[in-house]
């Protein structure tokens, strides 16, 4: 009976010989890992790598003027008297050309931001700011402009365009500022 337990183990597969792993086994799984690692390496790391050209489309000019429009529709500010929400002729005409080029482009959003002077309360210049912005969006709306292309709001007297004060300085921060949020 000892016989057989001791041919059992010493034919019997043990990893391990005094706690450490048998020489043999440890450097055939390394061999094997390192195989696998190199093929895959060789196989995914080495392939030809395909240049893909972005194509190019001859729009007919269709993005520069999509950009010109865009340009035009940032650029043109609307100025207000001091305390009012009313649109003066000069902000008449630069809604209106905003409104052709909205029409024109109805992937345009825009963005209208009403500004105030430093005078005033902080809550009382953001309540005038979003009603200088509302008036704006109501114009443009009423010359035909799709109210899903618009949005508003109002930064009060906290986005100045030019610092300092004086009435020169309060007229330039009394406006309406667009931006283009989506084309």
């Amino acid at each position: 009976m000892q016989e057989q337990l001791k041919f059992q183990k010493e034919t019997a597969y043990l990893p391990f010989e005094n706690g450490m792993p048998r020489q043999g086994d440890f450097m055939k799984r390394f061999a094997l890992v390192l195989t696998l690692v190199m093929a895959l390496a060789a196989g995914f790391g080495c392939a030809k790598k395909k240049q893909v050209e972005e194509p190019v489309y001859d729009d007919g000019g269709a993005n520069a003027e999509l950009n010109a429009a865009v340009q035009q529709i940032t650029d043109g500010r609307v100025y207000f008297a001091f305390d009012r929400y009313a649109i003066l002729p000069e902000g008449k005409a630069v809604l209106t050309n905003k409104a052709e080029l909205m029409k024109k482009f109805p992937s345009i959003r825009v963005r209208i931001e009403g500004n105030c002077d430093e005078r005033g309360t902080q809550e009382y210049n953001l309540a005038l700011g979003e009603r200088r912005a509302q008036a704006a969006r109501e114009f443009l709306t009423a010359l035909g402009v799709n109210p899903a292309q618009m949005e508003t709001i109002s930064y009060g007297k906290e986005n100045p365009a030019v610092q300092g004060s004086g009435e020169a300085v309060w007229q330039q921060n009394r406006r309406d500022d667009f931006r283009v949020i989506a084309q």
